[in-house]
């Protein structure tokens, strides 16, 4: 007998333990090496573990939700063919119930896709004939389901690897198939044939805009329907348990106080207006407006660093490094939930640099690709609750840290506004902006002055500079 162990994998250098979530094998299964084994999860991060080698499960030593430290034996893969075919033929003989070979199992229809995940994914109008493959050219594993599907629906090689993958290090998965197959047969049947391409109508500035009535707005709630009887009870998921812990912790620790305020920010609407398409054909990702934000409060973070702080007790530990930390909300209308990736050294990075960090941060996240060391150290954070057209909203602070900023959605409104010839009224795009800070070490005086020190630096942003 050649038996391989399967042990808890280490997930960041301050993870010490994972939860088991999900087995994707049972015992008597074959498996190739590289493909998912079970799915684990941290304080952190959930994460899928491939398999170590090719084989059979013959024993399973970690059950769902057993926390399991770091480096210890959770199931045991058998090599030997021969062993492993006594194992294959038991659980051939003897099948779970309910459960049906891999081959036999059927689509389901896909969860609409989110606009921003979306906007880069590859067209579904691959050409190409190869049939799938273990490893496509840039290295990424299929596994025996998802080559299965895609053999029965008829998809290349070339169009497997054109799909984005959402598993660990962009692996695809099942989901991700059968999303691909549901968004080439809704275009297949929804778009008419044309004898040549027409140009899409250009895509209405989401600042000056607002969705509308019949317009669906991806939230990351829960998904649930609408109950059936007077009362339904719904268990939350972990993700869920984590973040409402994480909340109220945060509220039972700080003293929240809310400041706002509302800045002009109508140079900077007109510089990405002005640049957006240059810079997306060099660079691949959308220039949003929120490098630009990070980049205001990081030269205040300078200029007021106790607001880049946390508290200890008594002491009050302030941070050289500005480690900002991004809300990114996952899932299109699901249970996603809520994470927050950092961006580490951020006060070393440029505009440029900083967009391309926010990108590959909310990519990674969107993606299931974060680690545990992508969530840790933040020092400053940083929540967007204008993406869904909301104006202004009160934070709440990202322990340990002291402050939380917010921005809202970007309207066009009449101003107000000095000149040399007396006041005028003018057309100008406004943002609200807030901050929640901690009040057991920050006065209202200086979490006023942080704010009005950014609302400074974008009404005062150069229209002429470059990225």
């Amino acid at each position: 007998m050649a038996r391989v162990e399967v042990v808890m994998p280490k997930m960041g250098e301050s993870i010490m333990e994972g939860t088991v979530i999900e087995w994707s094998k049972s015992i008597g299964d074959t498996i190739e090496q590289d493909e998912t084994l079970l799915e684990i999860a941290t304080d952190k991060v959930d994460s899928e573990v491939p398999s170590p080698a090719s084989g059979v499960l013959v024993e399973i030593l970690a059950e769902v939700n057993d926390t399991i430290e770091v480096g210890n034996v959770i199931a045991i893969i058998e090599t030997d063919a021969s062993a492993a075919g006594d194992a294959g033929s038991a659980k051939e003989e003897a099948p779970a119930k309910d459960e049906a070979p891999a081959e036999e199992e059927e689509p389901t229809a896909a969860a609409e896709d989110n606009e921003d995940a979306s906007d880069d994914k590859p067209s579904a109008n691959v050409e190409g004939d190869t049939p799938p493959q273990r490893e496509g050219s840039d290295g990424r594993f299929y596994s025996p389901l998802v080559r299965s599907i895609a053999k029965e629906e008829g998809v290349s090689m070339e169009e497997l690897e054109s799909i984005e993958g959402s598993g660990a290090q962009g692996r695809v998965n099942k989901q991700d198939v059968l999303d691909y197959l549901n968004k080439k047969k809704s275009s297949k049947s929804e778009a008419p044939k044309l004898s040549k391409p027409v140009d899409k109508p250009a895509a209405q500035p989401s600042s000056s805009s607002s969705p509308s009535a019949g317009d669906r707005i991806s939230a990351g709630e829960i998904k649930v329907n609408w109950p059936s009887e007077n009362v339904e009870i719904i268990k939350m998921d972990r993700m869920r348990k984590l973040i409402a812990d994480h909340m109220v912790k945060s509220k039972q620790t700080s003293a929240h106080v809310t400041t706002f305020a509302e800045a002009d920010v109508t140079n900077l609407v007109n510089f990405r207006e002005k640049n957006k398409g240059r810079f997306q054909q060099e660079n691949g990702f959308k220039l949003t407006f929120t490098p630009f934000i990070i980049e205001a409060t990081i030269q205040a973070l300078r200029e007021y660093p106790l607001m880049n702080s946390s508290v200890d007790g008594e002491n009050i530990v302030l941070k050289r490094d500005i480690n900002y930390g991004i809300a990114v909300s996952l899932g299109e209308s699901g249970s996603g939930g809520l994470i927050v990736p950092v961006i580490k050294n951020a006060g070393e990075m440029n505009l440029h640099g900083l967009a391309r960090a926010t990108n590959d941060l909310a990519r990674k996240a969107r993606s299931k690709q974060l680690s545990p060391d992508d969530l840790v150290g933040g020092t400053f954070t940083l929540t967007n609750y204008g993406s869904v057209g909301n104006l202004m909203g009160t934070p709440i602070i990202n322990q340990p840290q002291v402050a939380i900023f917010g921005t809202g959605a970007i309207k066009k409104r009449p101003v107000v506004m000095e000149t040399e010839i007396g006041d005028v009224i003018a057309v100008r795009h406004m943002l609200y902006l807030s901050m929640s800070y901690d009040h057991r070490i920050i006065d209202g005086a200086l979490g006023g002055a942080f704010v009005q020190r950014v609302v400074q630096l974008l009404e005062s942003f150069d229209p002429n500079r470059t990225i």
